[in-house]
């Protein structure tokens, strides 16, 4: 087990590495000038100017030199300076990310609450109408967009209840009750979004492990239908189903992007839209290393408790 984790911990430079190298080229590759992107608010400039734009963001330095400074500040923890704002972007980042965080947890503990009891009475009563209900339930909600339906949510939210998101964000420790007004709605869209794949594999992976042998001892043996489910079933089907949720996590990024620029909740990715469409290049690149970071690490956990899951895993 040691040997396993220490092969995956070293296994997570290289794969870091890539990353970086992927992303500073990707970003450099965007259309448009940054240097014309900051001149657009003061009309046309002199080449001087021009050149001390340039020099002053490392600019005319090329890429390889670009990328190993980079490089070299991130080693430092610098996150780098906004190039619209001229703030640092780790104190940007900083302020952004609770929200972000906050508002993939909601979702992610909707999708479950969503998904597991339906996928679970979906297989248990197999080809009768709540299994029929629950399959065409989780096809709708693979099928709708999030953003369609956070539109529906503040407009017909408005029309039948007078509702509309509140335009201050709270945050989670100043005032709690504020705080979760106004990111419920938006967790239970996207929470959705991802309890349709959950909700599928977890029934299918339950129809699989319903006709194993040992869960036809188990009911022999006389014992309770909930505990045949729960204890015996549930916990040899829930491995795919772990696997999926660790794999959803850029998916629950990217929904995020969209429904924090519809409800208007200062995160990571309302700032990374913002960041992109005008071309600042070192937000852009902290926000996507972040999350790239973060999946690295989701499936590094998910990897590691199979074990837990499982005690029959055993990693050589």
């Amino acid at each position: 087990m040691n040997t396993y984790v220490a092969q995956r911990l070293l296994l997570i430079v290289p794969t870091m590495f890539g990353v970086t190298v992927v992303l500073f080229m990707a970003v450099r590759f965007l259309p448009g000038d940054v240097v014309d992107q900051i001149l657009g608010d003061f009309g046309a400039a002199s080449p001087e100017t021009r050149r001390q734009l340039e020099e002053r963001y490392s600019l005319n330095d090329s890429i390889p030199q670009q990328y190993v400074t980079w490089l070299g500040e991130l080693a430092r923890g610098d996150l780098g300076t906004s190039i619209t704002s001229g703030r640092p972007v780790s104190s940007e980042v900083k302020r952004r990310l609770p929200a972000t965080f906050e508002l993939g947890s909601l979702a992610m503990v909707f999708s479950l609450v969503i998904a597991l009891p339906i996928g679970i009475f979906s297989a248990v009563k197999q080809n009768t109408w709540i299994d029929y209900a629950g399959r065409s339930f989780a096809i709708v909600l693979l099928a709708v967009p999030s953003f369609w339906l956070g539109l529906l949510a503040i407009t017909y939210g408005f029309i039948w209840f007078g509702w509309v998101p509140p335009l201050r964000y709270a945050q989670l420790w100043d005032d709690p009750v504020s705080n979760l007004k106004i990111l419920w709605v938006p967790a239970a869209i996207l929470g959705g979004f991802l309890a349709g794949t959950t909700m599928r594999l977890t029934r299918s992976a339950m129809l699989e492990v319903m006709h194993e042998d040992y869960v036809r001892t188990a009911r022999a043996k006389g014992l309770r239908a909930r505990v045949v489910v729960l204890r015996h079933a549930l916990r040899n089907a829930i491995l795919p189903v772990v696997t999926v949720v660790g794999l959803q996590v850029p998916v629950m990024v990217g929904g995020t992007v969209i429904l924090e620029k519809i409800f208007s909740i200062p995160g990571m990715g309302s700032y990374l839209l913002t960041s992109l469409s005008q071309r600042d290049y070192p937000v852009v690149q902290a926000i996507v290393l972040f999350t790239a970071t973060a999946i690295v690490i989701t499936n590094l956990v998910v990897d590691l408790s199979y074990s837990v899951i499982d005690p029959r895993i055993r990693y050589g």
